[in-house]
């Protein structure tokens, strides 16, 4: 016993070390910066909580995190909804469900950036483009008011994302024992009394998995909306990751960024941990 307690933590030292470098030590460096005057090099004084009181009154803080509290319960229902739907699709039995798999799929695998970058051409040369042709007003500078900039960083996300969340769901439509599908058939079942009283039942795991990914990632996202929007018009499409990055980076403000960052950070872990908690809690009730 003493052999297998030592092999197991000498194959798990590394790993906590790695975290420790990377995420336990900059954090909690981090949460000191956030009580300080630091700009960025050094600081002089610790100020107390007048940075997170600061906070409260930023107004571009409050705005960002309005916009990004509604991009991320849109975005959520529908990534949740569009993969499942996916998934459902391509487990069917037809010929081409491997390649619409590897379609759906291929989104996830392009850069932050250059999606952003794409999308961004897709939105202001092809839509404008199209509303012209069509003499349609509605498809043109899609990119210059909050409203449309909003479901633009939706779709791109969404476009994105929905192929990941598929393959979730896909890994847990499979472990479906056939024979209860078939059995439910036979008595009459239809396909959504199939779908609400055995599928999906049987896959909540993979719900609760998924809401926990869509949920952690769609609150950080950055890369997109740095190279769709860039936070414009005059910062109403600007997320909590861009507002923290601009702090730092654009006016200098080292410690009120790190105040924002901990504050994010807060926010996001107990929506998570809610939501798992209770979506854990409703698996039994199915």
């Amino acid at each position: 016993m003493k052999n297998k307690s030592l092999s197991f933590w000498l194959f798990l030292t590394p790993t906590l070390v790695a975290l420790a470098l990377v995420v336990f030590i900059p954090m909690l460096e981090g949460l000191f910066y956030s009580f300080t005057d630091w700009d960025g090099l050094s600081f002089t004084k610790v100020v107390g909580f007048k940075n997170y009181m600061a906070l409260l009154q930023d107004k571009a803080f409050g705005n960002a995190f309005w916009f990004t509290v509604a991009f991320v319960i849109v975005t959520v229902i529908l990534l949740n909804v569009i993969g499942l739907g996916l998934a459902l699709l391509v487990t069917q039995k037809f010929k081409g469900n491997n390649f619409l798999r590897a379609i759906f799929f291929m989104p996830n695998m392009i850069g932050g950036l250059i999606l952003g970058f794409i999308w961004q051409f897709i939105f202001t040369q092809g839509f404008s483009a199209l509303g012209s042709a069509l003499h349609m007003t509605a498809f043109q500078n899609w990119l210059t008011n909050s409203l449309t900039g909003f479901w633009g960083l939706v779709i791109v996300t969404v476009w994105q994302m929905s192929g990941y969340i598929m393959i979730i769901y896909i890994a847990y439509l499979q472990n479906i024992p056939s024979e209860v599908i078939e059995a439910a058939e036979i008595d009459g079942a239809s396909a959504w009394q199939r779908f609400t009283r055995i599928t999906f039942p049987m896959i909540a795991p993979a719900f609760t998995l998924c809401m926990y990914l869509t949920l952690t990632n769609v609150f950080k996202i950055f890369d997109q909306n740095l190279s769709l929007t860039n936070g414009g018009p005059y910062n109403s499409t600007q997320m909590l990751a861009m507002d923290i990055v601009n702090t730092a980076y654009n006016s200098s403000d080292f410690a009120l960024a790190e105040a924002k960052a901990m504050v994010f950070f807060l926010i996001v872990a107990a929506i998570s941990l809610v939501q798992v908690f209770y979506n854990r809690k409703r698996e039994g009730d199915f």
